[in-house]
């Protein structure tokens, strides 16, 4: 049995470890060769022998004195060897055999073929390649055993020293040094001088922080360079060469990305340098794949210094700049079809490199290569729920070039293909798209910025985007292109929101877009389903969305355009139908693995259950949302506490209520989502006026107010002022015992009349109403109610408001 692993893995403590184990089964003894100071492979055999005669290399058993005669004979040292090992029952460790491996390989098939009690256990950094070897990886501690390691050795070093004082800094020294026990040790060692903290921020300089060794072991397990040192003088040039490049890496490769980068002598080299115990393979995640390649953290960072002296980094980094630029563009149409999971996992796979890739392009100012990059992941982006990540490099790649939408807006020319549908150099046309594309990835994540939007700046930037494409013209019907409708919807101009839809459905179907008018149709859907009056238009765009979807085996669209259709059965209080939509929904999710999917799902799923009846299932769905967390979408946590506030708020238990808007609050800040933020102080609102606390109730119903009336929330969400009308009726009334009665009914009428028509109002919304028409009226008489009614029905939205 061969122990194989890097160097410092601690092979050797546990060959001896493994001695002692077994040694009472071996009743002539556990024997120790030490072959690291051996120099010349023809002298391991002597070595050997050398070692068996010497009492003080024996670890367990008897018969030194015998094995000592025998080796002062002149016989050959092999021959003598077998001789003396034929008859026993033994043991023998050789340690540290990778510098003459072939020399001992051969030792070992000799003695093993003549010798049947004999049991070897060897320590290398790559097999021995004997018939019948067993080899056993010694891996990495885990992070468990590793922090146990580094408390040990820190408190023989510096005693008190507890790994609980600063855990974070300690997971990380054990992580960033990939579990090895000797670098753990040479970490500890500094433990003298430097806390754990100082210690992990030094990492990226490992080899010159950890040189602390013990002065008793060997020279080259004295330092880390020196370990590293030992493997790399075992290489030959091509092992060598593959070595440094594979250092471009980031979260490991498979053998075409090797191939790619580091030239045809990959394949070959990479067998050696995994044999070596320098790079680690195993199969990537999921049946049936390819291997995977990576290096330890040390490793990359001694490779990447060699590299460095080679003078050919910039050669390796384009290579892989190329590779992975290439790997994103081919692999974004497999987005939007029945491969879509595949494509899904494979961008995930890969996604440290080609964000790699991306930081390259990026630093040295290749303005082709990242807008590639960045356009060919912008829908991986939107489906992944990745809006941080677009809009981190969306800022960074369009500041590279010149700004494509300066004033006065200028037309541009029909593009019927993508930016990325061919790799650079572009044609100027295409340059000029591909930037506007930038522009427009980093203007979809506007919910992350929304008060810049707002500024006079903002909103004259706005009209210039809008200004700019036509309604219906191609590239606007295909991503990111057709982000070019955020523009319009932040400028409040619904009217022409819905001509660039109905316009975009109708090149599509010119043009033969097939996907893209699916997706167009599952948008228009989505944007009509918002607002009773189109509820009914949003259900056809729904159907044949999601007819073409499942044509085209894209699931995540399927899902898309069930949610829209359950949305616009919501708003005309189609409860139960919409829950089987939403419930379909979330089963082409689980199919496709889109956790971010999942949890505006569930949480839509679970506020129509309350509202249709099932209370107690909808509010655990709610509760299910929350305690996914991380896993869900962004827009999912707040949106989730926001319904159950309702929901418990609905059943009395106030205090919940509030809790929950405490943490939504929390999640808003944490998510920069702002949009529904009126929504959020009317629900606010609402609670304090349940618990008859009406001036603060008052107090949150106009910053409501402030909120819901400004142009973009009463183009997105044209009920709110009449929500929040009702609920400031409520406190109103209650205030000074019903002195203001009469404002609280002119109130209600102002909310009659500023509801949008063919508004169905939910059963949350008919009960607050109800509630204040009871109110009100128990401190009116008719006559008086009915004057002051109307006068509120005449009331403008800002009236009305001045009246809260």
């Amino acid at each position: 049995m061969t122990l194989l692993g890097p160097g410092g893995a601690g092979k050797t403590r546990l060959s001896q470890e493994a001695g002692d184990a077994v040694a009472e089964a071996m009743p002539d003894g556990v024997w120790l060769a030490e072959l690291a100071p051996v120099d010349d492979p023809e002298n391991v055999p002597e070595a050997v022998l050398t070692a068996l005669g010497a009492r003080e290399t024996v670890l367990r058993g008897a018969g030194a004195e015998e094995m000592r005669v025998a080796a002062d004979r002149p016989d050959d040292p092999v021959v003598r060897l077998a001789e003396h090992c034929a008859g026993r029952h033994m043991l023998l460790i050789l340690d540290n055999c990778e510098h003459v491996v072939d020399a001992a390989a051969h030792l070992v098939d000799h003695l093993l073929r003549r010798c049947p009690g004999l049991t070897v256990l060897a320590t290398s950094r790559e097999p021995l390649g004997v018939p019948g070897e067993l080899l056993r990886p010694v891996e990495p501690l885990a992070e468990p055993h590793a922090l146990r390691l580094l408390a040990d050795r820190g408190a023989a070093a510096r005693p008190g020293f507890t790994v609980d004082a600063d855990p974070e800094a300690a997971a990380e020294i054990c992580r960033r040094l990939d579990g090895l026990p000797l670098a753990i040790e040479l970490a500890a060692a500094r433990l003298r001088m430097l806390t754990p903290r100082q210690i992990a921020d030094r990492l990226d300089d490992r080899f010159r922080l950890l040189t602390s060794g013990s002065r008793t072991v060997l020279p080259r397990q004295q330092t880390l360079r020196a370990v590293v040192d030992w493997s790399w003088e075992l290489l030959d040039e091509d092992e060598r060469d593959v070595l440094r490049r594979l250092s471009v890496f980031a979260g490991g490769c498979d053998l075409a990305a090797a191939e790619a980068v580091c030239g045809p002598a990959a394949l070959e080299a990479l067998g050696s340098l995994v044999d070596k115990s320098l790079v680690v393979a195993a199969p990537s995640a999921g049946a049936g794949t390819e291997m995977r390649y990576r290096l330890l953290e040390t490793v990359v960072e001694y490779a990447g210094e060699r590299l460095d002296e080679t003078g050919t980094r910039p050669a390796a980094e384009r290579a892989h700049l190329t590779y992975y630029r290439e790997l994103a563009r081919a692999t974004d149409p497999l987005l939007r079809g029945s491969g879509q999971r595949a494509a899904i996992e494979l961008l995930e796979l890969e996604y440290e490199n080609i964000r790699t890739a991306l930081r390259r392009a990026v630093a040295e100012r290749d303005e082709q290569e990242a807008l590639c990059l960045t356009l060919a992941l912008c829908w991986y982006w939107q489906m992944r729920d990745l809006k941080t990540e677009a809009r981190h490099w969306s800022a960074q790649v369009k500041d590279l070039g010149p700004d494509p939408f300066t004033a006065p807006a200028r037309p541009v020319p029909d593009l019927r293909g993508r930016a990325v549908d061919s790799p650079p150099p572009m044609s100027p046309d295409v340059l000029d798209e591909a930037r506007r594309g930038a522009h427009l990835v980093h203007l979809a994540c506007m919910d992350m910025d929304l008060p810049a939007w707002e500024t006079p700046e903002g909103q004259e930037r706005l009209r210039v985007i809008s200004g700019t494409y036509r309604p219906g013209q191609p590239q606007t019907c295909r991503f990111p292109g057709f982000m070019w409708f955020y523009a319009v919807l932040l400028t409040g101009d619904m009217d022409r929101l819905r001509a660039i839809l109905d316009a975009n459905i109708r090149t599509c179907r010119e043009l033969g877009y097939t996907w893209e008018l699916a997706q167009t149709l599952q948008m228009r859907a989505n944007i009509l389903a918002n607002r009773s009056d189109w509820a009914g238009d949003a259900t056809v765009d729904a159907d044949e969305s999601l007819e073409i979807f499942d044509r085209l085996g894209d699931a995540w669209g399927a899902a898309e355009a069930l949610s829209a259709r359950g949305e616009a059965r919501e708003r005309q209080g189609e409860f139960a139908a919409a829950a089987a939509d939403y419930e379909r929904a979330i089963e082409y999710a689980e199919r496709l693995g889109t956790n971010a999917q999942l949890g505006i799902l569930g949480v839509r799923l679970g506020s129509v259950l309350v509202e249709g009846g099932e209370g107690e299932r909808g509010e655990k769905m709610l509760f299910d949302v929350l305690d996914a967390g991380r896993h869900a979408a962004r827009e999912a946590m707040p949106a989730a506490r926001l319904f159950l506030a309702v929901r418990l708020g609905r059943t009395g238990r106030l205090a919940e209520a509030r809790r929950q808007l405490v943490l939504l609050r929390e999640d808003f800040e944490a998510a920069h989502f702002v949009l529904f933020a009126g929504y959020v102080l009317g629900v606010e609102g609402w609670l304090e006026g349940a618990d008859g606390r009406h001036e603060e109730a008052l107090r949150l119903i106009r910053q409501a107010l402030e909120r819901s009336l400004d142009k973009l929330s009463l183009v997105v969400t044209p009920h709110m002022p009449s929500l929040h009308f009702v609920t400031a009726a409520l406190s109103v009334a209650g205030i000074d015992g019903g002195a203001r009665a009469l404002d609280a009914a002119r109130l209600l009428g102002a909310a009659d009349a500023h509801l949008p028509p063919g508004h169905f109002s939910s059963p949350w919304e008919v009960e607050a109403r109800a509630q204040a028409e009871r109110e009100v009226r128990a401190l009116l008489d008719d006559a008086a109610h009915e004057r002051a009614y109307a006068e509120g029905g005449a009331l403008s939205l800002a009236e009305a408001a001045a009246l809260v």
